[in-house]
């Protein structure tokens, strides 16, 4: 099933982007390397939404295809007691949260999320650090959850905020526009290789965006915060990485 985004919301995104695009104009000091990058990094997804407008789909692969390594990359065990007895308890007492710009903000359990209808898909995860893997992913597509919720008129993004705890001390957050959010291969995975989600690679949910690279793949998910903007999400970039390493937001392929 398919999700579109109501016209309205296409358009006054774009027209968001091509604004905060047309700022970037104005260069100033030290800061003109970071800008023009940033306004490159605009003009290509802006490009990708013009070639992706009728959401095609990824490339999806067999069993036969499936790596018999995958790594875990990143976090593999995130820190603190409280993920410990989520472990102990198989997750049955977590509940994903999805709040903010929604007219019906809910929590989930895993047990729920197992019973909506779901998705299975084997796609190549394509890593920033020069590796790729194949595995199966099966889940609940996000749109289905945004349906469900209600989106609101002025909702823009969609930020996942996760369990894991990063070196600086903050829990991992990434986001995606709802270009991105409502793509029928945009689920949140419970299962891997016909399994449940083993830890280290991100139970009891991960994000699983199969148009954009591997870091936006973000793994232990917890809440799902509905937005118009990201200037209050961390330091205003949308992301650990982005804020942490200057990262691209947009990390298409």
């Amino acid at each position: 099933m398919t999700f579109e985004l109501r016209r309205r919301q296409l358009v006054a995104g774009l027209a968001v982007s091509l604004a905060g695009f047309a700022g970037y104009q104005e260069f100033r000091g030290n800061r003109i390397s970071h800008a023009f990058m940033d306004a490159g990094d605009d003009l290509t997804r802006h490009a990708q939404r013009l070639l992706m407008g009728s959401h095609p789909l990824a490339r999806e692969f067999t069993l036969a295809d499936i790596s018999a390594d995958f790594p875990t990359n990143g976090t593999v065990l995130p820190k603190g007691d409280a993920y410990q007895r989520m472990m102990e308890t198989e997750f049955a007492d977590w509940a994903l949260s999805i709040d903010g710009l929604v007219e019906r903000p809910v929590q989930l359990s895993l047990a729920t999320l197992r019973g909506l209808p779901s998705r299975t898909q084997i796609t190549q995860h394509n890593c920033d650090e020069g590796w790729s893997a194949i595995g199966q992913w099966r889940g609940v597509e996000l749109g289905h959850l945004l349906t469900m919720t209600g989106l609101k008129h002025d909702a823009r993004y969609v930020v996942f905020h996760c369990l894991d705890i990063q070196d600086d001390g903050k829990l991992y957050y990434e986001s995606i526009d709802l270009f991105d959010a409502v793509h029928p291969q945009t689920i949140l995975a419970y299962e891997m290789n016909g399994k449940p989600l083993p830890v280290g690679h991100g139970a009891p949910l991960r994000l699983r965006i199969e148009l954009q690279i591997g870091y936006k793949n973000a793994k232990y998910v917890d809440r799902i915060e509905v937005v118009d903007s990201l200037n209050s999400i961390g330091d205003g970039r949308g992301g650990w990485w982005e804020d942490f390493d200057r990262a691209t937001w947009y990390a298409g392929q």
